[in-house]
C-alpha cells in the first residue's frame, strides 16, 4: 500500500472513531442534563452509520476537519437553558481532546517501551506510530475546528448560550452566507493557519503535561 492510500486508510479510521465519540459525548451530556432526545434517537452510540455526514466526513478525510450529523437537543428539558446548553455543546471538542491526550500518553509509552528495541519491524513500528499521531492531530483539530462559531458546527451552539437571543438571530440571518465561507475556507487552506495555530497551543500543553514521559513538540 503506497503512503496515499495509507494515509486514507489512517484517517478513515479516525473518522469512525473520533466523529461517534464526538456526537455521542454530545447526547450523553444532554440526557444527563436532563434531555432524552439523542438517545430516544439511537445518537447514544458508537455506531458510525448513527452520526456520519457524508459530506463532512468527506471533508476529514481530504481537509483533516470535518463534522457529523449534529445532535438534536430540546432545550425545553434543561433547567439552565444558556448553561446547560454550554456544558452539551463543549462535550464534544472535550471528547476529541481526551481521545487525543490518551494517543499522546500511549505514543510516548509506545516509544519507550518498543523504540529502543527490536520488537518489530521499522515498517510495523513507523506504522503504528503514524496512526498514534494522526489520531492524535485530527482529534486535536476536530476539538478546535467544532469550536468555530460557524452552523453546523458546535461554536453555533456556545453562540446560542451565550449571545443575547436578538444578537444570536441577527448573526444566524447569515447562516448560509457563513456556510459558503466556511466552505471556502477549508478548500482555500485560509482556515488551516490559524487552525492549525490553536491545535499547535493545545498539543504543545498536552506535551507538556506528559513530559514525564518525554516530548515530542
Amino acid at each position: 500500500m503506497n503512503m496515499e492510500a495509507f494515509d486514507i486508510v489512517v484517517k478513515i479510521i479516525v473518522l469512525i472513531t473520533a466523529i461517534p465519540a464526538h456526537e455521542l459525548a454530545h447526547g450523553w451530556m444532554a440526557n444527563k442534563l436532563g434531555d432524552p432526545t439523542a438517545k430516544n434517537l439511537g445518537r447514544l452510540t458508537m455506531n458510525p452509520l448513527a452520526h456520519l455526514d457524508p459530506f463532512g466526513s468527506l471533508m476529514l478525510i481530504f481537509t483533516g476537519f470535518g463534522w457529523a450529523k449534529p445532535v438534536p437537543v430540546n432545550t425545553r428539558y434543561f433547567k439552565n437553558i444558556k448553561r446547560d446548553m454550554a456544558i452539551t455543546a463543549l462535550a464534544g471538542p472535550i471528547a476529541n481532546m481526551i481521545i487525543a491526550f490518551i494517543f499522546m500518553v500511549a505514543y510516548k509509552i509506545f516509544i519507550l517501551i518498543v523504540g529502543t528495541r527490536d520488537m518489530m519491524s521499522p515498517n510495523t513500528f513507523l506504522a503504528i506510530m503514524y496512526i498514534m499521531v494522526t489520531m492524535i492531530t485530527i482529534n486535536v483539530g476536530l476539538a478546535v475546528f467544532n469550536l468555530l462559531p460557524i452552523p453546523p458546527l458546535d461554536g453555533s451552539r456556545l453562540l446560542t448560550a451565550l449571545l443575547p437571543y436578538k444578537l444570536y438571530v441577527s448573526v444566524m440571518k447569515y447562516e448560509k452566507f457563513i456556510m459558503i465561507a466556511l466552505f471556502i475556507g477549508l478548500f482555500t487552506g485560509l482556515l488551516r493557519l490559524p487552525i492549525q495555530a490553536l491545535a499547535d497551543i493545545l498539543l504543545t500543553l498536552m506535551d507538556n503535561l506528559t513530559g514525564f514521559l518525554g516530548h515530542i513538540m
